[in-house]
């Protein structure tokens, strides 16, 4: 017994507690989830770097970081894309869709599609009183992120003063996924009324594929036929789809 006793007391008394910091620190390591290192490396690549030097799934994961704070968001933000395509695809997705996706609720999806309409409101303030012409990036950038991923057929008009500055952009029929009904009458009748001097037609295509179709341009043609004797003039009609854009006037169909 005496060599068990003698070793009892070695270990008692050559124990030293730790201090009381150093356990606290190590209890907080074992607290804290391993993504938040993560977390501020990627912020600390936005600051330095900017937004450039992101893919689009962690500029998503960035999003995510506010909306979902407890949980290691790299998953939820790859899935998305992989469900969706890219960022913008992602944002223009309805909520009923991304609600499908593992690890967002419908607070989320809500919360995407408010971030969507602040994009979408910086988009048009770009546009909103200047010369449309000369601010044609700005324009199509603008009616991407407005209509691009839609899922059925929106036509937009864009009324136009004198010196060709935005007085009003609205969407004058919501279709289904292939057709929208334009009767020529309600535009110049619209445009009237704002005192607008052109106007600028825009639809999408839900399919992806900004192609004009011959409806589209006998549609075009019957509403430049019946604004022209008004002195209201078509500049363009404008054809978004998630694979590009197409300008009736561009391609020389009108």
């Amino acid at each position: 017994m005496g060599k068990v006793e003698d070793e009892r007391a070695f270990f008692s008394e050559g124990w030293i507690e730790p201090p009381k910091a150093a356990l606290k620190k190590a209890a907080a390591a074992e607290e804290t989830p391993h993504y938040h290192g993560h977390r501020d490396r990627l912020r600390e690549r936005f600051a330095t770097g900017g937004p450039d030097a992101l893919p689009d799934y962690e500029l998503l994961e960035l999003l995510l970081f506010r909306l979902i704070p407890r949980v290691d968001t790299k998953p939820i933000a790859k899935a998305l894309i992989a469900r969706f395509g890219s960022l913008a695809e992602v944002l223009g997705a309805p909520p009923s869709l991304l609600e499908e996706v593992k690890g967002i609720g419908p607070t989320v999806a809500v919360d995407l599609k408010v971030i969507a309409a602040t994009a979408q409101r910086m988009a048009r303030g770009e546009v909103r009183g200047r010369e449309v012409l000369s601010n044609w990036t700005q324009l199509l950038d603008y009616c991407r992120s407005a209509m691009a991923f839609e899922t059925r057929e929106q036509f937009r008009i864009l009324f136009l003063d004198k010196k060709n500055g935005l007085i009003a952009d609205e969407v004058q029929q919501t279709g289904t996924v292939d057709h929208t009904p334009v009767y020529p009458r309600e535009v110049v009748k619209r445009a009237l009324e704002l005192s607008a001097s052109a106007v600028i037609l825009v639809h999408n295509h839900p399919s992806g594929d900004p192609t004009p179709s011959r409806a589209d341009i006998e549609m075009t043609k019957q509403i430049i036929d019946t604004a022209k004797p008004l002195g209201i003039a078509v500049h363009d009609h404008i054809i978004i789809g998630r694979k590009g854009n197409a300008s009736m006037k561009g391609l020389l169909l009108i």
